[in-house]
């Protein structure tokens, strides 16, 4: 996976890498499962390093949207009635990252901003 080719520069810790793996892997699934339903599209990565080990991981798609993004937060919550989704994606991020951030426009897509603040080994 690129994300962790790029977060290797930092030299994280083992349990670090497959969290931000597991919150990467999940934003961008559902960038592809929910942005853009039974269409194809593009899904775009943006990962930036700040200073003080902060690692910034934005993932953006040009899909259908999400109409309620505080509704969409909530555990359990799925527009994939009919399909064996749990409803945990950005249950799964919130709890692997520091801080998610969701912006979307119905018709336009939407925008996941994921931010974790590495620790110093040692």
């Amino acid at each position: 996976m690129a994300v962790s080719g790029f977060v290797a520069q930092l030299n994280p810790c083992i349990d670090e890498l497959s969290d931000i793996k597991t919150a990467v892997s999940e934003a961008v699934t559902n960038a592809i499962v929910h942005g853009y339903r039974e269409k194809m599209g593009n899904v775009e990565l943006i990962m930036k390093i700040y200073k003080d080990r902060i690692l910034s991981v934005t993932v953006r798609d040009r899909g259908c949207g999400i109409e309620n993004i505080e509704k969409a937060m909530e555990p359990l919550f799925t527009t994939g009635v009919d399909e064996e989704r749990a409803g945990l994606g950005f249950t799964v991020m919130e709890s692997f990252m520091d801080t998610v951030k969701v912006h979307s426009t119905v018709g336009k897509g939407t925008t996941v901003t994921l931010v974790k603040r590495l620790r110093i080994k040692g």
